[in-house]
């Protein structure tokens, strides 16, 4: 039986399991390299292991704005589920590393062959919507330095390790605030030594004190994973 490291096919039943990874292809996400955009038809499906993406809104005129982020527990390419060629979002590797790449065609292939994929995959598309809904009222109503530390932990979740690297140019375009927003949040959360920030190279030092610094849509993300991804 092939180990996946990515949630969502380790779901699947071993036999639709070893179908889904027999289509698949091992591939290597680049930093800032763009999966699938907007107006374009979607040509692959990205199931992450140790890589993450973002997931980002683009309005005319202004920088894009992260609504949302993928990691192993995931997929890119879930709007193809729903019977829709174009992606709403534009998504982004933020974090490079490997992942499981499927042609659309054949992904819509055996989504109409194994109820158990879509069945699951609809429970995904449910997480998703959520998340997305809750994105959108923490940029509202929180601060920047809650919504960084949030921010901190879903990359630190993803990568899998307590370094990854990322500019102050990259949080302000996925926080939606300006570079000196980040510069004083991040310098905040290295004088209460919860972070250590140095051209790009974040290492997270305490995360329980992160925790406690994000805001509260940071648990209620992964609370809603729990609860239908099981």
């Amino acid at each position: 039986m092939t180990q996946a490291d990515n949630h969502l096919i380790e779901l699947l039943p071993n036999a639709s399991k070893e179908r889904l990874l027999a289509l698949c292809e091992p591939a290597h996400l680049c930093l800032s390299e763009r999966l699938s955009e907007p107006a374009q038809r979607t040509q692959h499906v990205y199931f992450p292991v140790d890589a993450f993406v973002s997931r980002v809104a683009l309005i005319d005129g202004h920088p894009g704005l992260e609504v949302g982020m993928v990691g192993r527990e995931g997929m890119v390419g879930a709007h193809l589920v729903l019977g829709v060629d174009h992606s709403p979002l534009l998504a982004l590797v933020q974090g490079p590393g490997r992942a499981w790449r499927i042609e659309a065609a054949s992904f819509r292939a055996e989504l109409a062959r194994s109820p158990e994929l879509r069945s699951m995959l609809n429970r995904y598309l449910y997480v998703l919507m959520a998340q997305m809904a809750r994105s959108a009222t923490c940029l509202r109503f929180h601060l920047v330095l809650p919504r960084l530390a949030r921010w901190l932990l879903m990359s630190q979740d993803r990568a899998h390790a307590d370094d990854f690297q990322v500019t102050h140019e990259f949080l302000a375009y996925m926080l939606g605030v300006r570079r000196v927003g980040v510069t004083l949040g991040a310098g905040h959360l290295q004088r209460q030594g919860l972070i250590a920030y140095h051209r790009g190279h974040v290492s997270v030092l305490n995360r329980a004190g992160l925790e406690a610094v994000a805001c509260g849509c940071y648990a209620k993300d992964k609370l809603i994973y729990a609860t239908n991804m099981v």
